[in-house]
Parts: C-alpha cells; structure tokens; sequence
C-alpha cells in the first residue's frame, strides 16, 4: 500500500473495532455482522429478511454510527412514491422559480425499512440509486453522497401485505442475510440492558468517518486470488446453473460481486490472499437470492439458502497454499 492507504492488517483492525461496537448496542452474532461489513468493504448493499423486532433497524443505524457516516430512514409503505425517495423540485416563492429538495435517498447508509411493503414501481426507484450512486429526476442526474450503502429490510414473503421483489431488484443486493432470533442468554441481556438506560435507543461512537470508509473500500483492490481459488469459485456459481430445482442460476454480474464479496472477506479475517474458507463463508449470503427457484422446488419448501448448501457438498475444495 502507498501514501496513507491502509494495510490489511490495520484494515482487518478497523473491521473488529467496527463489529465490537455494533455489538456493543445490538444482540447478535459476528458471523451476520460480518456479513454487513463484508458488503460495506466491497461497496454493495444488504438486504435483511426477518420478522419483525429483530433489531434490524437497530443494526443499520449503529452501523452508520459506528462508521461515522449519515444515516436516513425511509419506511416504504403501499403509497410511497418514487419521489418520496429521490426527491423533487418544489416551488420557491419568494424566488419564483422551482428547486430540487433532496430526498431521503441523499445520505450514506440508508435504511430502506419493510421494503416489500411497497409496490414494484415504488421499490424500482432504487435501483438507479444503487447500481450508479445517482439518481434521476425531471431528466436531470444527481450524484448521492460517497461512500454509499442501502440496507433494506423486508418482512417475510408470507406475510400479508407484502410484495415480493423483482429478480432484478434482488440481485442489486450484493448479501442477503438474518439476525433471527437471539438465544435466551442474548434476550436476558437485552432486558438487562433496557434495564440500566433511559433511552429507547442505543448510540455507539464512530471508529471511522467518511474518508476512513472510503480508504477501507480500497484495501480489498490489492488482495490476491488464487487461479485454483478463482475456479472454485466460478464453479460454485455455475453449479447453481446445472441443478434441476434453479430455473436461473447466478448471473455472471453475481460471479464479479462474488468475488468482490470474498476479497472483502479476507480483509475483515486480515489476510492479503483469499482462502477457499472465504469463498466458502460467503456462498450463502452472495447467492441464495440470486437464485430463481422451479415452482416444484418452491412447493417442496425448497429456498435459496438449501441449494447454495447442497452445492456447496458437491464442488470440490481445492488444496491451496498459503
């Protein structure tokens, strides 16, 4: 690394810094939070299925505490509208003319609250904002602010109200992953700690600021891959192609963030090389909403996450040295 870019090891630091205070506020386990941070390193977004009361806001606001970066909320609702989102020109009086009023779309983590509780076109109107990092309105493009993150949260498919997100939609999100339910020692402690404050909600200092987020995005551009690592994981992904119960299998976009997603991973374990673990580690997350299932496999009960492990049993490990 040149100039004031961190080492992997520094980076690697940062990150348990990072996951330590999250979990100084939020009851849960490291292996989800490194989930979040993974997408965060790699510049992706996350999406959060659980059922309600979870901690999933929770998580999303101390994480943008912790990072040091601004936070917005957007609770998607049946009439939500795109504009809600990006924004509009509202009419000026006193100047007589129309200006833009930024949306809350314009922050650096954004919290997209029960997003499956919208309509398609409404959920639609973030995708420009995740895939470019700008937004369009009246025909004119903004730029959102950098580093840039969307945590979405949606209730579970079952649930009444809800719409389930367009294939499309969903592969935007670079990880899908769960807080579930915390074991009887992780609710005690958090009657414990409701017990010792005031407030309703829980703040954690910030490890990092904007600047710091950004130089940590870098360090994942210089960790190496293997040629041996590179064909596990392709073959992970194109496994996925070949199994009868996937009509779509994952999309060569997801074998590029697959990939972002494991060099980010060996970050946070502090190496400069990814292992076959990290790829291993990171298959369920990356995939398992990438897939589009048969509706005989949906009958069965058959979900993303059972086929990414059965592939997972299938493909062969390689033998790499450090």
């Amino acid at each position: 690394m040149q100039g004031d870019d961190l080492t992997v090891a520094s980076a690697s630091e940062r990150c348990d810094e990072v996951i330590s205070r999250i979990g100084d506020a939020v009851i849960t386990d490291r292996e989800f939070l490194e989930h979040v941070l993974t997408a965060t390193l790699a510049r992706g977004h996350v999406l959060l299925e659980d059922v309600p009361g979870t901690g999933k806001t929770l998580t999303a606001l101390t994480l943008a505490q912790a990072l040091g970066l601004e936070f917005s909320r957007i609770q998607f609702t049946p009439d939500l509208l795109p504009s809600d989102i990006t924004g509009s020109h509202v009419f000026n009086e006193q100047r007589g003319e129309f200006e833009f009023t930024p949306g809350p779309v314009f922050a650096n983590v954004v919290l997209a609250d029960e997003i499956n509780r919208a309509p398609p076109k409404t959920q639609a109107a973030l995708l420009e904002a995740m895939d470019e990092g700008q937004v369009t309105v009246d025909g004119e493009t903004r730029d959102l602010p950098d580093p840039f993150l969307v945590i979405a949260t949606q209730n579970p498919v079952e649930q009444e109200g809800t719409f389930e997100l367009p294939e499309a939609q969903r592969d935007r999100f670079m990880v899908k992953s769960s807080i579930g339910y915390p074991e009887k020692a992780g609710e005690l402690e958090l009657i414990e700690r409701r017990s010792r404050r005031e407030t309703k909600m829980p703040s954690v200092d910030p490890v990092l600021d904007g600047e710091g987020v950004r130089r940590l995005q870098r360090v994942p551009e210089g960790v190496t891959m293997d040629r041996a690592v590179r064909e596990y994981l392709v073959d992970l992904a194109r496994a996925t192609r070949r199994d009868d119960r996937v009509d779509i299998g994952i999309s060569p976009r997801g074998i590029q963030r697959y990939y972002e997603a494991a060099r980010a991973r060996a970050v946070i374990a502090g190496r400069e090389y990814v292992a076959p673990d990290d790829v291993k580690r990171i298959a369920e997350p990356l995939m398992q909403h990438r897939l589009v299932l048969t509706t005989d496999a949906r009958i069965d009960g058959v979900d993303g996450a059972t086929v990414v492990g059965d592939v997972l049993n299938r493909v062969e490990v390689p033998a790499v040295d450090p």
